[in-house]
């Protein structure tokens, strides 16, 4: 198996299909936004011959964390195989992920039900409230990802405090 680390844009044509492949293969309820929202930023993928066997991206956000505002990276469309999880490659992933986050960005983020996996990786629960800024700039508080938003905290971000109310620029699909 071999570890790649590859913008979003020198992803070739089967390297996409074969990550749509993997995301249906690994969710329920991979939408297309969730794709969508996993390109614009670094990838990081085992490939076995062609094929992507897990799979984790960072793509650049604006988080504003109290009245301090972060160019975070946030963690998107992590994925291994079903017949590989529990293997160890999502964490050979993420791992270089976070290689990837503490150069490029100054916190890492990102929404899941995975909390003993992340927190294996030294991911921190979010404690305080999320809110999303809507498009036309009023804050919505979304109580509903409050218990899923997680960090890296490290550098510029070693300091912050998890229970502070957390902000995410809205998008399409899901905000978190």
């Amino acid at each position: 198996m071999r570890l790649v680390v590859v913008e979003s844009g020198d992803l070739d044509e089967p390297t996409v299909r074969s990550l749509h492949a993997l995301w249906q293969a690994a969710f329920d309820d991979f939408s297309v936004e969730d794709a969508d929202h996993a390109f614009g930023g670094v990838h990081a993928m085992l490939l076995e011959r062609r094929d992507v066997v897990a799979h984790a991206a960072v793509v650049p956000r604006d988080l504003v964390v109290g009245d301090r505002s972060f160019a975070a990276g946030y963690v998107e469309a992590v994925a291994t195989l079903p017949g590989e999880q529990g293997s160890g490659l999502g964490s050979r992933v993420m791992t270089e992920l976070a290689r990837v986050l503490r150069e490029r960005h100054t916190l890492g983020a990102l929404s899941t039900g995975a909390h003993a996996f992340y927190g294996r990786l030294g991911w921190e629960r979010w404690r305080g409230p999320t809110y999303v800024r809507t498009r036309e700039g009023t804050l919505e508080r979304t109580e509903e990802e409050d218990d899923g938003i997680m960090v890296l905290r490290f550098g510029p971000s070693a300091d912050v405090d998890l229970t502070l109310p957390i902000c995410c620029e809205d998008r399409p699909g899901d905000a978190w």
